[in-house]
């Protein structure tokens, strides 16, 4: 990318995939660009402060190597006019960088970036003023995911009291909804998907994919959880796919939610919004 003078870079060293040495690494392959970057390696409790530091710094370049989550709290708190970007794979599922840099080692997808890389907003969602930029999944399956990310972290304790939780929430309230002008509708669940990561909406910059989810019963809803983490949800049971730009979602408790993989508690009535311009990121040419 030209012009770029200044760069921070936050880097999650807690993150099995990213790792103590990463720092260095990041430092010695942007000082071959003659670039002499301010790089965060925060211990997990200090990401959400080191991500402010490094947007307030107003750099003209935006490194961030760590998960999905954390790359959209960084383009939620640098917004369409902050700095550029470049969400590299330093997570579990990687889902945005490998949508933007192909699934590529962090190390290749930044020198790619560097050599070729030009600015471009990324489109995603918006609900209760949180960004999105891969996926949105409301209601109770999504404390099943919660629970499944635990036991893979090897939280014995916290998987167990969120799938506690999911069960006592399992069908005690079906989410009702609109998508755009449409009619009034009921749903177990709903699945936003942005359309950077999307594999129907065929580069259709105008909307989000959206996914009503119907299950029968907690095996159903376990399936759907682990679906929505590891594998295509479409897969799940009883899903039917739309597209629209405004959802209104309602529910007669707060609406559990993941944002990215972040669990977040949504209000009893909500609206999703598709939004042309979250942030802007560091993008490479689609045949490389």
């Amino acid at each position: 990318m030209k012009g770029v003078k200044t760069v921070e870079v936050v880097a999650n060293i807690a993150s099995g995939s990213v790792g103590k040495d990463a720092p260095a690494e990041i430092e010695k392959i942007l000082s071959d660009y003659g670039l002499a970057p301010h790089v965060w390696a925060p211990e997990a409790g200090d990401l959400e402060h080191a991500l402010r530091a490094a947007v307030d710094a107003a750099p003209d370049l935006l490194i961030i190597l760590a998960g999905d989550g954390t790359a959209r709290a960084a383009a939620e708190l640098a917004g369409p006019d902050g700095p550029v970007i470049a969400p590299l794979p330093g997570g579990t599922m990687n889902m945005l960088p490998h949508a933007i840099y192909g699934v590529r080692s962090w190390q290749t997808a930044l020198s790619i970036a560097l050599d070729q890389g030009f600015e471009r907003p990324i489109g995603g969602g918006e609900v209760d003023g949180h960004s999105f930029l891969v996926a949105a999944i409301l209601g109770p399956p999504a404390l099943w995911a919660t629970a499944r990310e635990a036991a893979r972290a090897g939280q014995v304790k916290q998987a167990w009291t969120a799938a506690r939780r999911a069960m006592r929430r399992a069908f005690t309230g079906r989410l009702r909804y609109l998508l755009d002008d449409g009619p009034r509708r009921k749903a177990e669940a709903l699945v936003f998907m942005c359309p950077l990561t999307s594999r129907v909406m065929n580069n259709d910059e105008t909307a989000l994919e959206c996914a009503a989810l119907d299950v029968q019963d907690v095996r159903d809803a376990f399936r759907l959880g682990f679906h929505a983490l590891t594998g295509d949800w479409r897969e799940a049971p009883g899903v039917e796919v739309e597209r629209c730009q405004l959802a209104r979602v309602w529910s007669a408790h707060g609406i559990p939610a993941l944002l990215d993989g972040e669990a977040v508690r949504l209000k009893t009535l909500t609206q999703v919004r598709y939004t042309a311009k979250v942030a802007r990121i560091l993008a490479i040419p689609k045949d490389v």
